[in-house]
């Protein structure tokens, strides 16, 4: 468990927002190779290692986590010095607010921020009442005097900015606080399964890497299903557990069985070889009805259809500085990841796609 939490702070305390990934492209890079025979990119940055199968004409089968966390980018510099933001990803408005900010500026400068918080007393004195802000006009601070101060280090519109979080354990080293499980999860799931698998052979061509701009419209996967044009597509991704408000996804009840989306329906072959494969390999899980939706959601829909599904954990409060999850569920999720890939090959994809009926 030590082992597998350092891995978790080294993937968490990367930073790349939609549409600048680069670090964790970088990382993903490093940890494929030695693992798979070629490594590719497809124009938008995505980036997938090859496992090459010495079978003729074999089928691809693409799993793919996303390298994007949710941030927000620069818009305007005011003459205070203070900055305004659009938001990368989809934020919850009332946890913006009174944060602690990394932004990035385009020579790689990392320059400390917050976000203003009224304090209640100025709230009293005007007879204001606390209202959902706008994004827009959240005022992002870094200190400085003026706007020319601001530029002379360099910001401009268009800058990224991360949430600054540390990633931590819990008092009962179950679970652990970070930003961006949603989805370092999937990187760390790549990563751990390609070196794992680096000595297997298989009877059709696996792809594994990660998509770009999931956060901002599923944007990365619509590129490298293209590309790469699968029979087989598996999302590696973080949902959001309800569990403390009622609902469904609990933590600690293990990996996903993600049935539905509104962008996705798990197609009843594909949810057998699943229900199957964690049965007989004894992975701990739980059925999930998804509210949002995964890169499955666009790759279904490439090439004349491509089945998919989802192989995911769940985490409470993602989307914000503090997200919480549990260290067991990413080991089941990881060992159903391998068990399905080892019990995967050309007659169970043919099964799953096969539709001459």
């Amino acid at each position: 468990m030590n082992q597998l939490f350092q891995n978790i702070q080294e993937v968490t305390q990367l930073k790349g927002i939609s549409g600048h990934e680069g670090a964790v492209r970088s990382y993903l890079r490093n940890q494929l190779q030695g693992s798979v025979d070629q490594i590719q990119t497809d124009g938008l940055g995505s980036i997938f290692g090859l496992k090459k199968s010495q079978a003729a004409d074999a089928p691809r089968v693409l799993v793919a986590a996303h390298m994007d966390e949710v941030g927000f980018m620069v818009s305007s510099i005011k003459d205070d010095g203070t900055f305004r933001a659009v938001e990368i990803g989809g934020w919850n408005p009332l946890v913006v607010s009174g944060q602690r900010y990394t932004l990035i500026t385009r020579q790689g400068q990392e320059i400390p921020l917050i976000t203003a918080a009224t304090p209640p007393h100025l709230l009293r004195a005007s007879g204001s009442q606390a209202s959902l802000p706008a994004i827009s006009d959240v005022i992002f601070d870094a200190g400085f005097t003026d706007k020319a101060e601001a530029e002379a280090f360099g910001i401009r519109p268009g800058d990224t900015i991360v949430p600054d979080s540390q990633t931590i354990l819990t008092a009962n080293g179950k679970n652990v606080i970070s930003k961006a499980w949603d989805n370092r999860y999937g990187i760390l799931m790549i990563k751990e399964a390609a070196q794992a698998l680096a000595s297997e052979a298989f009877d059709y061509d696996l792809y594994l890497g990660a998509n770009v701009q999931e956060e901002v419209g599923l944007r990365g996967a619509h590129t490298s299903t293209t590309l790469l044009d699968p029979s087989l597509f598996f999302a590696v991704d973080c949902s959001p557990a309800a569990d403390v408000f009622g609902g469904q996804g609990k933590i600690g009840e293990g990996t996903l069985i993600r049935f539905y989306d509104p962008g996705h329906l798990l197609l009843p072959a594909m949810k057998d070889f699943l229900l199957d494969t964690a049965e007989s390999a004894g992975i701990k899980y739980q059925y999930y009805a998804g509210a949002g939706g995964t890169d499955a959601g666009a790759a279904h829909l490439k090439n004349g259809g491509v089945p998919s599904t989802t192989i995911g954990v769940c985490a409470r409060y993602i989307h914000s500085h503090q997200t919480l999850y549990s260290l067991d569920d990413f080991l089941e999720a990881q060992a159903f990841l391998q068990a399905l890939l080892k019990n995967l090959d050309q007659a169970t994809i043919a099964t799953i796609t096969g539709y001459q009926d």
